[in-house]
């Protein structure tokens, strides 16, 4: 069975309990802990990209890396667990970085105090990719794992009764 029908599967009979919602979060927590690592994995990533220029604040590896968060909905238009970079707002005008610095042809931009020049800058290209490819394994074991604990937990509380 595929992962995400499985998980649905689970969702509806989570919703069927009568302490379901209680138990949704639970799966939802335990999910998202076995997220963790590999959210880890994509922070160290970023933290080891270049960096050339000054110490100018708000320093844009570490602003990315408290922005990257494992992410779990059940229910609604999207169902599952994923790992994401979210945007950086409040970053030196550059909402967009996470997605950015991932591309390997760069983002381009005005060099200060010269209004007319724009220079191509690279990060890092493919550090979120390349650290997702290694830990996509693990992550879906982890997350298959804490979905067969709480359907196993439902499985054996309807013996009960």
């Amino acid at each position: 069975m595929e992962t995400r029908e499985g998980l649905q599967a689970l969702t509806r009979a989570i919703r069927a309990e009568a302490d379901g919602k209680a138990l949704r979060k639970e799966l939802a927590k335990n999910m998202r802990e076995s997220l963790k690592p590999s959210a880890a994995e994509a922070k160290s990533a970023i933290m080891g990209m270049g960096s050339t220029g000054p110490g100018t604040s708000p320093a844009l590896r570490s602003s990315i890396a408290k922005k990257i968060r494992p992410e779990v909905k059940l229910g609604g238009r999207w169902t599952g667990a994923r790992i994401k970079a979210f945007k950086t707002k409040n970053v030196r005008g550059f909402p967009n970085a996470p997605k950015r610095t991932n591309r390997p042809r760069g983002w381009r931009h005005l060099v200060y105090g010269r209004p007319d020049s724009w220079v191509t800058q690279h990060g890092k290209s493919h550090w979120f990719d390349e650290s997702m490819d290694g830990a996509k394994f693990r992550a879906t074991q982890a997350v298959t794992e804490a979905m067969s604990n709480m359907a196993d937990r439902i499985a054996a509380r309807n013996r009960q009764t």
